[in-house]
């Protein structure tokens, strides 16, 4: 999907075991795009069970559970594309597209519901919007010819890294009954780290531009 040289620095992608699943992903002729929107699935399932699970009898803790999965599932998708595309040599047509735009989809989703589930949907959107306005200064940054600025301290592998462990604790404490919300307490840091994260984005852009 993206280009090789304009990539999210990953150390997971050399990894044997997943270099493996890629290259079984290659042989299947599982195509990029198709992994990319299976991204979009998981948030949109997760999104679904932190937002009505419980008004359809789902325990909250389950949704949670089940919410973080989707999230590592959400992240595995993201890594297979690229490498089924850079490595496996499947790039196709619209394959950019597909690799951006889930991912400004699956955000949002992912953290908006984790908003709706621990009672503080404002958490939860400015969360998504501040992960959307990050992702906004890095496409701007390499549309002027400055590179990709993948720079934390709270870029999309780190949010979706506290997303997880937040939504692990939270559904333990609902599952032994105790009465603190650590998933808000959490998407709070989040807030403040990616906050932090687009103004030092900005200082950098600033910088490279002078």
């Amino acid at each position: 999907m993206e280009p090789a040289s304009d990539r999210r620095p990953l150390k997971s992608r050399s990894l044997g075991w997943v270099q493996a699943l890629a290259h079984g992903l290659v042989k299947a002729k599982i195509t990029p795009n198709s992994i990319s929107a299976t991204g979009v699935v998981f948030a949109v399932i997760a999104a679904a069970l932190m937002i009505t699970g419980e008004r359809i009898g789902i325990p909250v803790w389950v949704s949670l559970f089940i919410a973080a999965l989707c999230v590592q599932a959400r992240l595995m998708c993201n890594l297979l594309d690229g490498l089924v595309a850079v490595e496996g040599g499947l790039k196709s047509k619209g394959g950019d597209l597909f690799n951006e735009i889930p991912d400004r989809i699956e955000d949002p989703l992912f953290l908006a519901g984790a908003g709706y589930a621990c009672g503080c949907p404002t958490a939860g959107w400015l969360c998504a919007a501040l992960a959307l306005f990050t992702a906004y200064l890095r496409a701007f940054g390499a549309s002027l010819g400055q590179g990709q600025d993948f720079g934390g301290p709270c870029a999309k592998p780190q949010r979706m890294a506290l997303l997880t462990a937040a939504l692990m604790v939270q559904g333990a404490m609902l599952l032994f009954r105790q009465p603190w919300n650590i998933l808000e307490w959490m998407l709070w840091v989040i807030a403040g780290l990616t906050a932090l994260t687009s103004f030092l984005r900005i200082g950098r852009m600033y910088q490279k531009s002078r």
